[in-house]
């Protein structure tokens, strides 16, 4: 794979992740000698509460420790303005619980290196093997999907995956604004209005290494309304500021 002319940034976000955070950042780093791949390695500390930071600092990357508790889209924006500040060509989000296998990251890579895509989804479920999380929050993969299809035409079948990459592009306007909380269904939405090319891939993808889910099946119903809810005001904002502009058409395609 021909990589020099882009350099990668690996955007780790990590609360409470003691149990597998120091073999996340290994197996990254064993792809990019492996695969001579331009990468550094970033790690967001969410205000652990656990011993993750004293890991951190003892391992072959770069951190950032947020004073505060941000959540997941918090800790993405902040990679992101990270990358974007530092001139890197590509950022790839990479959960800190080892869901993502790092072997798989040269899949994610190069559709972004082969000009083909701005964003790039890693799916479980474009082939279906590999861990297929549980069956109501498949379900509510399936909603988003859906939801997706209806506003800007796009049928993604895993629209919760934390396992994307995007171009520099993609990264600038990720670093004006990134949704927070549960950004991923809501980003779609934001890039497909930005009229990006977002593209999935099929991935493999484990069981978490260590630590528990954030979403636990009492916050199913909750999460499902906050993110429907999210994504039709980011729409709607949206929207409304490409017409004030004059930039936006029906962005409505058949992909």
């Amino acid at each position: 794979m021909e990589t020099a002319p882009f350099r990668v940034l690996v955007v780790v976000p990590c609360y409470n992740e003691q149990a597998a955070i120091a073999q996340v950042v290994a197996e990254i780093n064993e792809v990019k000698q492996q695969n001579n791949l331009t990468i550094d390695v970033l790690v967001v500390n969410d205000r652990s509460t656990d011993n993750s930071l004293a890991i951190i600092q003892k391992l072959n990357c770069h951190y950032v420790d947020l004073p505060v508790n941000l959540g997941i889209g918090g800790a993405m924006h902040a990679g992101y303005k990270y990358a974007y500040r530092h001139g890197y060509d590509v950022a790839v989000q990479m959960d800190g619980d080892g869901q993502h296998p790092a072997e798989e990251l040269p899949k994610i890579l190069k559709p972004i290196f082969d000009g083909q895509a701005d964003v790039v989804i890693g799916s479980r479920f474009l082939e279906r093997t590999g861990f297929q999380s549980t069956f109501a929050r498949r379900l509510g993969i399936r909603y988003f999907r859906w939801l997706n299809q209806f506003l800007i035409g796009k049928s993604i079948h895993d629209s919760t995956s934390g396992f994307r990459a995007f171009n520099r592009r993609t990264i600038s306007i990720a670093n004006a604004y990134y949704p927070d909380e549960y950004p991923e269904p809501e980003s779609i939405v934001q890039f497909g209005l930005h009229k990006l090319r977002i593209l999935e891939v099929p991935v493999v993808m484990r069981e978490r290494q260590g630590g528990t889910s954030s979403i636990t099946l009492a916050k199913s119903v909750y999460y499902m309304f906050k993110v429907t809810m999210g994504t039709l005001f980011l729409y709607i904002r949206l929207q409304n500021n490409q017409r004030s502009h004059g930039i936006i058409t029906n962005c409505h395609s058949d992909t």
